[in-house]
């Protein structure tokens, strides 16, 4: 006769849900504090997040990265002129310095995209994801036949950065990849902004947006797949933002393809 299991103690079942999620969860106790691993552990995710802030940008990393894609690139900044002014002053990091404006100008034209990649308040998340993120999307922006400008690389750069950035390049649509302000177990996430018929002054509510794209969040591939679907329907819309909805998830339990879905 089989003996039947012996239910799980509740220490284990914690255990076992800890397995399932970065978050800090089943964290123990030693008397009236944390166990001296437990608090270790949130020591180094803090110093973790803190490095991620203040690592220094490496632009021209990325630009190689991305010229390896053949992909042109522009390097700009932000009026915020040092990290600490980024940091202290918001609105330093919104918009183009003087320079910056006139390089952009140089370069103006008219195309359906272009990608800004800004260093925001993780440049950890944008040298380990951005370019991968790049690969996996290109190949949907193909398919959908658009015109691309030369991304833009940005420094001390903001979300908004990349609506004067777009605008001043003649684009239709801005797709902002900045490092994400970093949490207590996620200091490399990518976020992702997308924004129709990108100007100064506008604000959230006109951009759809992707977070947590990073090998331990949303997937590089699920994550571009999402991306391309908003972009598609952005163009058919004329529109992004509040009014745009993600309804990716039904494409993709279709089993659509994003060329489909666009008509390519």
């Amino acid at each position: 006769m089989k003996t039947p299991d012996k239910p799980a103690s509740t220490a284990q079942r914690w255990a076992e849900l800890a397995q399932l999620t970065p978050a800090r969860i089943a964290l123990g106790r030693s008397g009236a504090s944390l166990p001296t691993r437990e608090v270790l552990r949130f020591g180094l995710a803090h110093a973790q997040a803190r490095d991620a802030v203040h690592e220094p940008f490496r632009p021209e990393g990325l630009a190689a990265d991305l010229a390896a894609l053949s992909l042109d690139t522009v390097m700009v900044e932000s009026a915020a002129r040092s990290r600490g002014d980024y940091l202290r002053r918001p609105d330093l990091g919104r918009g183009l310095s003087e320079e910056s404006r006139g390089v952009l100008a140089a370069r103006r034209g008219t195309c359906d995209l272009v990608i800004i990649v800004a260093d925001g308040l993780s440049s950890t998340a944008i040298h380990q994801n951005a370019a991968p993120f790049i690969t996996a999307l290109l190949p949907h922006l193909k398919r959908q036949g658009l015109t691309l400008a030369p991304v833009v690389i940005a420094s001390q750069a903001r979300v908004a950065l990349g609506d004067e950035a777009a605008h001043a390049l003649g684009a239709r649509m801005a797709l902002v990849l900045i490092g994400e302000r970093p949490g207590l177990s996620s200091p490399d996430s990518l976020g992702a902004y997308l924004t129709f018929a990108p100007r100064p002054g506008l604000t959230d509510a006109a951009r759809n947006c992707i977070s947590n794209i990073r090998p331990g969040g949303l997937d590089f591939e699920a994550a571009a797949f999402k991306l391309a679907w908003l972009i598609d329907q952005a163009f058919h819309r004329l529109l992004t933002g509040v009014d745009l909805k993600d309804e990716s998830g039904s494409a993709l339990e279709g089993g659509k393809a994003v060329g489909a879905i666009a008509g390519a």
